[in-house]
């Protein structure tokens, strides 16, 4: 039996006449940049999330970048976030000349541990940046506390939990700004690159909306240096026929992991996804903790199952952040989990068999 990792094609076939009718739809009016549908969407993700504006941008990390940008954050910045996650989280810190503070993760939920983010905090410190990695929130009300003692902006890197939701309020509208990603593997993906962000403030989401576009107001006059992150009109029309299944197709991915949950159980060695209670997540992956890792996912190749590892260092440990001093062991926690942890198959369409085939492929190479 074959289970890939991910089966776009299994997704793409039941709306298939669908989407290529809004992309064909896009090429008669020939309205490829800021046509209408950027604007639908924009307005239909701010109402999925609970937030006042939404503004497309041309991929999650643009929709960090420009975060960054609208806030101000400059050189000698400093911006708290996690080691454990994907490199744009950094990375886009370390573009507009700030400094990355990391802060270990809770080993349970692999999100930023919120009891070590006070400690952190320096004179340099403008922003907390807190990822929702796999899917779930991580734990916002202490993060919000303490960004309100110290004056600092919050940005939710939310690119890998759009739907995701932390005590009945949606990932991306509790901090300062939420970023979202649009590429192809996540839930709610497109067709190539694609962002979005949103916020509670509407006229931070005009700065916003400034900033994508070179920081032009009005066209050709520029108070700010921003940047070209505009969402192409294909994307919009793309995601706008695609967001009307994204609650049934997150609704899977829980039913299958509940599933996976329930097939390992038995399984003492395994360390299962843990969801706190007042979140639900929406399972952008399913990653489990496990012994000889690296063997397992040989193994399960060869059985032809599909894994991924995320991710498989940490940021500290990166030879592009060397300068900031960081040596292994720094991060122990974050550390152990880019050691420990894979990913399984769980997007919606899989099938019983296929999650049973995957369970007991692991359990008798533990056997």
């Amino acid at each position: 039996m074959k289970v890939p990792l991910l089966d776009l094609k299994a997704q793409f076939n039941p709306i298939k006449s669908e989407v290529m009718n809004a992309v064909e739809a896009v090429f008669e009016s020939q309205q490829f940049i800021n046509g209408p549908q950027v604007k639908e969407l924009e307005k239909q993700i701010a109402a999925y999330s609970g937030c006042k504006a939404g503004i497309g941008v041309s991929s999650g990390t643009d929709a960090l970048l420009c975060a960054l940008m609208a806030l101000g954050i400059k050189a000698g910045d400093e911006i708290i976030t996690t080691p454990f996650t994907f490199f744009a989280t950094a990375g886009c810190i370390w573009r507009v000349g700030a400094k990355p503070v990391f802060v270990d993760i809770d080993i349970k939920t692999y999100n930023i541990d919120v009891d070590k983010i006070e400690r952190a905090i320096t004179k340099k410190t403008k922003a907390i940046m807190p990822v929702h990695l796999f899917g779930q929130v991580a734990d916002m009300d202490p993060i919000m506390e303490i960004a309100k003692k110290y004056n600092l902006f919050v940005i939710e890197d939310a690119c890998q939990s759009i739907g995701a939701s932390y005590k009945g309020r949606k990932a991306g509208s509790i901090g300062t700004i939420g970023c979202f990603s649009f590429f192809p593997s996540k839930n709610l993906g497109t067709a190539g690159d694609g962002g979005m962000i949103v916020t509670q403030d509407a006229v931070l989401g005009e700065q916003l909306e400034i900033m994508r576009g070179h920081g032009s107001k009005p066209k050709y006059f520029h108070q700010v240096v921003g940047g070209n992150f505009r969402l192409d009109t294909l994307q919009a029309a793309i995601l706008l026929v695609k967001l009307k299944h994204l609650d049934s197709w997150s609704e899977a991915r829980r039913s299958n992991a509940a599933k996976y949950d329930n097939l390992l159980k038995s399984m003492h060695s395994i360390v299962r996804p843990h969801i706190e209670p007042h979140n639900v997540s929406i399972y952008n992956q399913y990653v489990i903790r496990v012994p000889k890792r690296d063997e397992l996912r040989k193994f399960l190749t060869e059985k032809g199952i599909g894994t991924e590892i995320y991710y498989p260092l940490s940021l500290h440990e990166q030879t592009c952040f060397k300068e900031l001093g960081h040596r292994k062991g720094d991060f122990p926690e974050s550390e152990a989990a880019a050691a420990e942890t894979v990913a399984l198959p769980v997007y919606p369409e899989l099938t019983d068999e296929q999650i049973t085939y995957v369970s007991e492929s692991i359990k008798s190479f533990y056997k």
